[in-house]
Parts: C-alpha cells; sequence; structure tokens
C-alpha cells in the first residue's frame, strides 16, 4: 500500500490577507468596532465639544482591522492545514 503524500504549498501570505474580501470585512468591522470604541474612549471629549488627539482616534479603528485581518489569516492556514493534512 502507498501513501499518497500532498505535497502543495501553503498559499502566500498576501492571498491570506486579500483573498475572500478580508479587507473589506476587516473595515467594515473596524468601523463599528472603532466608532463603538471611540465613543466608549472619548466620548466625553467629543461631547464637550473637544477633539481627542487624531492619532488615537486612527489606532481606535487600526486595532480592530488588524485583529480582524489577523483572525482571517490564522483561521485560513488553519482550515489549510486540515485541508492538507
Amino acid at each position: 500500500m502507498s501513501q499518497s503524500v500532498n505535497h502543495t504549498a501553503a498559499p502566500p501570505l498576501s492571498q491570506l490577507i486579500f483573498g475572500d474580501n478580508t479587507p473589506k470585512k476587516a473595515f467594515l468591522t473596524a468601523l463599528v468596532v472603532g466608532t463603538i470604541l471611540t465613543a466608549i474612549n472619548h466620548g466625553d471629549v467629543i461631547l464637550a465639544g473637544g477633539m481627542p488627539p487624531p492619532l488615537k482616534i486612527a489606532l481606535t479603528y487600526a486595532v480592530p482591522y488588524c485583529v480582524t485581518t489577523w483572525g482571517a489569516i490564522m483561521g485560513k492556514r488553519a482550515q489549510w492545514q486540515r485541508d492538507h493534512d
């Protein structure tokens, strides 16, 4: 009996990041989560008529985008490994 070994290369990182509509999903997640976090973390400043530091606002949206993208990459890699082991 011979065993068939599948030596298919794993998808490149660019495919994991940009495939399957990942950027769009990450953007929508960042929009929702970033807005909620901005309201929680900076709502008092905004309601008082102030402007929070733009870098903090940008990071408030960037973090959920990166987390969503990272989760998608890890999920795709795990699925690929299950399919090819």
